[in-house]
């Protein structure tokens, strides 16, 4: 396994050059992380360069780096948000994870590969729904999972539990109204009460 991984990891560092800014083996899969400005250049490249031939896309999903590190603050140094997608070569019977940062985290936005492989297309719109992430070059990006009404993106660490509005239907209009949330923010800590002679038998 670990001469396969190699012969990829070769593969890709003489296919792409500097464009792999960074190529990680671990765990038994390679990490190839490119600059969103060669992103999608470097998305054709591993489907038409016969060496690679990732022939799939098998998923795509956004990430949000703000907590990274088990919760400590100030750990992570790179960009807020990600666009990881997991690729597979049937021909060299392969896999890849490709990492891709958007270089503004306000509004991050990186190239659309929906023109690469067109199986991009709902997982890229399930990335701006639920992270934010805008994806140029997309021709219909609008939610997917949440409704269209619906205020932020969810799988953000920084959106609040309870979300911003609420929904209910109500029935002297007859149609479903968005209001503010009405739930009260509280933490609730398991209370546990046991008997005397809790688990013994006799």
């Amino acid at each position: 396994m670990t001469a396969k991984l190699d012969t990829l990891a070769d593969a890709l560092r003489q296919t792409l050059g500097d464009a792999a800014r960074e190529l990680k083996i671990s765990l038994g899969e390679v990490t190839l992380t490119v600059d969103d400005v060669k992103y999608l250049d470097v998305m054709r490249k591993l489907r038409d360069t016969d060496v690679l031939a990732f022939d799939q896309l098998v998923d795509l999903c956004g990430v949000d780096y703000s907590q990274y590190g088990d919760g400590a603050e100030g750990q992570w140094q790179g960009g807020r948000y990600a666009v990881v997608s997991h690729l597979l070569s049937l021909t060299h019977n392969w896999r890849l994870r490709v990492r891709v940062f958007a270089s503004d985290d306000a509004q991050p936005a990186v190239a659309s590969v929906i023109g690469v492989w067109p199986s991009a297309n709902w997982y890229e719109r399930e990335a701006f729904d639920l992270y934010g992430i805008h994806f140029d070059g997309h021709d219909d990006l609008r939610r997917i999972l949440t409704d269209y009404g619906f205020v932020g993106h969810p799988f953000r660490k920084d959106f609040p539990t309870s979300g911003h509005v609420e929904m209910r239907y109500d029935e002297a209009q007859k149609r479903v109204v968005y209001q503010p949330v009405t739930v009260e923010p509280r933490e609730v800590t398991p209370r546990v009460i046991r008997e005397p002679n809790f688990g013994v038998k006799g």
